[in-house]
């Protein structure tokens, strides 16, 4: 098995393979990328069972043949090689020969046939979206996401698809994002499926060239993404995402108008005292004034006072200021729109007009 290729034909690929392979592996072969050789393609495979990526590059010079060789110490050569250089590769033995002008390497490797098998099932639900179009949809949820919840099925993304509609979901239990869009082809059928944490941080960098189309493959258990010349598959956490849909069937205050940006540098300062660990601020919210306060256990005090579009009853309530600016950062619009159920339960911000990106921050107790 042989092929030569230019650096940078294989430079990024790699990478982007390398990415989803833990450091930390129980099987040796996790830690090695999957090279094989077939009809003019050279494929690079890299996986830790959960998610995998493949790289497809068209190739002139090449002898066919499969191989497993360390990852990161090919990427590490690869990366570090002059641009443009050319990178001989060639299997000998159990050894294989890199090498690029005046440089040599020889890497142990591992046989292709002990490369694990990624177990998916028939994928029989499929969609096309743009990349563009399913990146912003990620951007503006995935900073919801649990991170290590015992609630295993809030440490995801759950994705709804409904013939023509999609909705991307994501909460840690304090805070919940929903993001709702058209597709640009109707796909016939209804479908709740929830991605893992890893992987949808690996998709959402994978979507780096928004004009790409994607063709989205998925059943209840797997999800396969084309991208380019990038297969990415993932398995599904297995579970039902909780209903909250609740959360709209309620009473609410009138609602708040506010300039964004006046209160992202607002939140800003005064959530410099607040409490390290708890990030509290209250709102005091009277007709045409909010006062944003906090304290902390330092006895450290701030507090500012915006003007606000509003006509109803003060109310105060606290909230974690990280979670609003969260949000807020995350509006397309010059204006916020919050809206406090009457129970004083949850806040819903969003943009004025019909928006398709709701966030729900709920309130602290101080």
């Amino acid at each position: 098995m042989k092929f030569i290729i230019n650096r940078e034909e294989i430079l990024i690929p790699l990478q982007q393979i390398v990415s989803v392979i833990e450091k930390r592996q129980t099987m040796p072969i996790l830690s090695n990328v999957l090279i094989v050789i077939k009809e003019d393609q050279l494929i690079l495979t890299g996986t830790d069972l959960e998610i995998q990526i493949i790289a497809k590059i068209n190739i002139a010079t090449a002898t066919p043949g499969m191989i497993t060789v360390p990852a990161r110490k090919f990427l590490d050569i690869c990366r570090l090689l002059p641009s443009g250089a050319e990178i001989k590769f060639e299997l000998q033995d159990d050894k294989v020969k890199i090498a690029s002008s005046r440089s040599r390497f020889s890497l142990s490797c591992l046989p292709a046939d002990n490369y694990p098998e990624f177990a998916e099932s028939e994928l029989e639900n499929h969609l096309f979206i743009t990349a563009g179009k399913f990146k912003k949809a990620l951007d503006k949820t995935v900073f919801c996401m649990a991170n290590q919840d015992v609630r295993y099925y809030l440490n995801g993304l759950l994705f709804h698809v409904s013939n023509s509609k999609f909705k991307l979901v994501a909460s840690d239990g304090h805070r919940l994002s929903i993001y709702e869009d058209n597709l640009d082809q109707a796909t016939g059928f209804e479908a709740r499926i929830i991605l893992p944490r890893k992987g949808v941080l690996e998709l959402s960098r994978l979507l780096d060239d928004p004009e790409a189309e994607l063709k989205v493959e998925f059943s209840s258990n797997n999800i396969r993404v084309f991208i380019k010349n990038l297969i990415f598959s993932a398995k599904l956490v297995d579970s039902k995402y909780p209903d909250f849909g609740k959360v709209f069937q309620q009473e609410f205050f009138n609602q708040i108008h506010i300039q964004k940006q006046v209160l992202k540098d607002a939140l800003t300062r005064v959530a410099i005292l607040s409490n390290e660990k708890f990030k509290g601020v209250t709102f005091d919210i009277t007709p045409d004034r909010l006062k944003i306060s906090t304290h902390n256990p330092e006895h450290d005090e701030a507090e500012e006072e915006l003007i606000i579009e509003y006509i109803g009853e003060p109310l105060t309530i606290a909230f974690n200021a990280q979670y609003l600016l969260d949000a807020v950062s995350n509006l397309d619009s010059e204006l916020a729109v919050l809206t406090i159920a009457s129970n004083a339960s949850s806040c819903f911000i969003d943009e004025p007009g019909d928006c398709g990106y709701k966030f729900i921050v709920m309130p602290m107790r101080l």
